[in-house]
């Protein structure tokens, strides 16, 4: 049997909140089923989930490029799933070691708080954040300065080599972009009083501080919908692109995309396909790989290139 699957999925905390029209939802739903369904057939006993955080888990307190968590609890934001990530304690304290000695510096959190980004993969393709032993990776996709293309390719690259030691069926997760760029502060332009919250006052928001937040974003959704100019436009050629390149396995032509160029082609926050990066370059530790399973569409109601990808070896 194969033992490595790859399934990279965007994600959205307005699912349920602003959604498409019944016939994108439904296309949508059929994309996240088969892949929930060949996950079940692969049957996998360790999964690897790369994920970005929006000033939920992670602030400027301290901000790391990368962290991996061998203890980890979901918010349940935007109503996405609450609870205890099962996290193998002793494999995630041996990958963090292992992949450090691999040259790659990546922080620890032994009770990691993470949003729907985290969530959303786990219920929607293992059904719940403790089905399967999970192994969470955070990639800073949000708070500048961001760790680059490059850096994330060989992130992935050290967590493959140790996954491949293992000699377990190995399920890596994606989660997050394309192009995006929901109403999230930047700090250096940001009004004092949001810059509290983005130094770690937003860590615990009382319940009412919460709903607030939750519907300044469902408004700039139901704006964005009816003007697409409201926040930056969603680029699906760039989308595209990206993807072309992920299956191509095409990484020196990613190790040269700036962060600059990023944030003005497709949005501040598309540097969540980094996780993406991340999670194709474990799965090139394996060897050579085959994408499939490709999906793509713009979905400004929940203010998304929306996509989904799967991969596993060559011949598998």
């Amino acid at each position: 049997m194969n033992d490595v699957l790859l399934q990279c999925l965007s994600h959205s905390p307005l699912v349920g909140h602003v959604d498409p029209p019944q016939p994108v939802l439904d296309e949508v739903r059929q994309v996240i089923d088969d892949a929930r369904a060949r996950i079940a057939a692969f049957d996998p006993e360790l999964v690897i989930l790369f994920s970005p955080d929006h000033f939920n888990g992670f602030f400027y307190d301290v901000m790391p490029p990368f962290c991996l968590g061998a203890g980890a609890h979901a918010i349940g934001d935007f109503g996405s799933a609450a609870g205890t990530l099962s996290v193998p304690f002793d494999l995630a304290e041996d990958c963090a070691r292992t992949v450090i000695e691999d040259d790659v510096d990546l922080a620890i959190s032994y009770d990691m708080q993470v949003d729907h980004g985290f969530a959303q993969p786990l219920e929607f393709l293992l059904g719940g954040l403790d089905s399967k032993p999970v192994i969470p990776i955070f990639i800073n996709s949000v708070g500048a300065p961001l760790p680059t293309f490059r850096r994330a390719r060989m992130l992935g690259e050290a967590v493959g080599r140790w996954a491949r030691g293992t000699g377990k069926r190995v399920l890596l997760l994606g989660s997050g972009g394309l192009s995006h760029q929901p109403p999230v502060p930047v700090y250096a332009s940001a009004p004092e009083p949001v810059r509290v919250g983005l130094r770690g006052a937003g860590r615990n928001l009382s319940p009412e501080d919460r709903a607030a937040r939750t519907n300044r974003t469902i408004n700039a959704a139901r704006a964005f919908v009816e003007d697409q100019n409201s926040l930056c436009p969603l680029n699906p050629e760039w989308d595209n692109g990206f993807l072309d390149l992920l299956s191509s396995r095409n990484f020196a032509a990613l190790d040269q995309v700036d962060n600059a160029t990023v944030s003005r082609l497709a949005g501040r926050s598309t540097h969540e396909v980094k996780c993406w990066m991340a999670a194709f370059a474990a799965l090139s530790s394996y060897g050579p790989y085959r994408a499939d399973h490709r999906y793509y569409r713009e979905i400004p109601e929940w203010i998304a290139g929306f996509g989904g990808l799967s991969a596993a070896p060559m011949g598998a």
